[in-house]
């Protein structure tokens, strides 16, 4: 076996799961999971009406370019305010992030991640034998900087200052800032983020991912795009043609269709999530555990047991009050105090028996 592969750990949202694999809940008190981030409703219903359809079509079964279909890159493109040859649709985000990964780094270099970082991006290099380093200096062989705004695990959201800032530092040393805005539309405002897309000079720095599975409610079907210089892409969709051949169809069209239909439908569950931020911060002050952060799908809560690592309070929470959710070990070193807890997928009276299962 590679070994650079078994040195990885086991992925944290499956061990998490495995703390209550094959027990049984009381009605009094059932599993609150908020280990993964999901969004807890269905995909719009004219959405599942347009897929219904979707799935008669006989070209729904063939192979899709690496690149992506045209039309998806154009609406995609249109929607980020960018050409269309910029853009390539990925079988969700991770993939985009692998993809840029693999075009940009090679066993030996090292790329920077701000801890805590997203353990699927740390995993990632780890298994590429590209070493990650956590809030570092630049060197000659730093290939990249990784900023994912909102922030995952922990949901903060960077100001378009620090965004700026990053991406000049990144610049000025002639490597890529990889900006992951996977959960962009989540946050308290519809101001743009950052106005990196309107650099003459962005193409040079910037990489750019984003996930369809959160903003339409698709994560299992798997759709999320890698944006950059056209030279970048068509590197990537050597190793795409690899990997997927191309993003399933049945999942690229379901993300222009939701481009180019859903805004307001979007624009609902962008309030509705920010209701369940507020419902969190409010839930956690009757509580011994500290908000750290909290934005989009996610609080970081400081646990206050100083004597327990995160994995055994979140065991113990699991085992104990049936709530599931994510150790900080599983975002980096030195953040065994902390808890990630995403509630993506809770209801508001969910949100507030979390506050109660937390101070019991």
């Amino acid at each position: 076996m590679n070994p650079d592969v078994a040195a990885v750990p086991e992925p944290p949202v499956a061990e998490a799961k495995s703390w209550v694999a094959g027990r049984t809940f009381p009605a009094s008190k059932p599993l609150i999971d908020l280990s993964q981030a999901v969004p807890g409703y269905p995909p719009a219903d004219e959405l599942r009406a347009y897929l219904a359809e979707l799935t008669q079509r006989p070209d729904m079964a063939a192979y899709a370019p690496a690149l992506g279909l045209p039309h998806v890159r154009a609406a995609t493109a249109e929607h980020l305010g960018v050409a269309t040859d910029h853009t390539m649709i990925t079988a969700g985000c991770n993939q985009a992030f692998c993809l840029a990964i693999g075009v940009l780094a090679r066993q030996g270099d090292n790329v920077i991640l701000p801890l805590p970082y997203y353990f699927n991006h740390d995993m990632w290099l780890r298994a590429s034998g590209i070493e990650p380093r956590y809030e570092t200096r630049v060197d000659d062989r730093t290939r990249a900087i990784v900023l994912v705004t909102p922030n995952n695990p922990t949901g903060a959201i960077a100001e378009p200052g620090e965004i700026r800032g990053l991406f000049e530092l990144a610049q000025h040393h002639g490597i890529a800032l990889l900006l992951d805005e996977t959960y962009k539309d989540f946050r308290p405002t519809t101001a743009p983020a950052h106005d990196l897309f309107a650099r003459r000079d962005w193409t040079d720095t910037l990489v750019h991912l984003f996930s369809f599975s959160k903003v339409f409610s698709l994560a299992g079907y798997r759709a999320g795009s890698l944006t950059a210089h056209p030279d970048l892409l068509r590197q990537a969709a050597k190793l795409a043609d690899c990997q997927t051949i191309g993003a399933p169809r049945i999942a690229q069209e379901a993300a222009a269709f939701g481009l180019a239909h859903l805004g307001q439908w979007v624009e609902e569950r962008r309030v509705e999530m920010n209701a369940r931020v507020d419902g969190f911060q409010t839930a956690i002050t009757r509580t011994p555990y500290q908000l750290v952060s909290a934005g989009a799908y996610f609080a970081y809560v400081r646990h206050p047991f100083d004597d327990e690592p995160a994995r055994a309070v979140a065991q113990e929470l699991a085992g104990e009050q049936h709530l599931l959710c994510i150790p900080g070990e599983a975002f980096g070193p030195g953040q065994e105090r902390f808890l990630r807890i995403a509630f993506g997928n809770a209801s508001l009276d969910e949100i507030a028996e979390v506050g109660t299962r937390l101070n019991a």
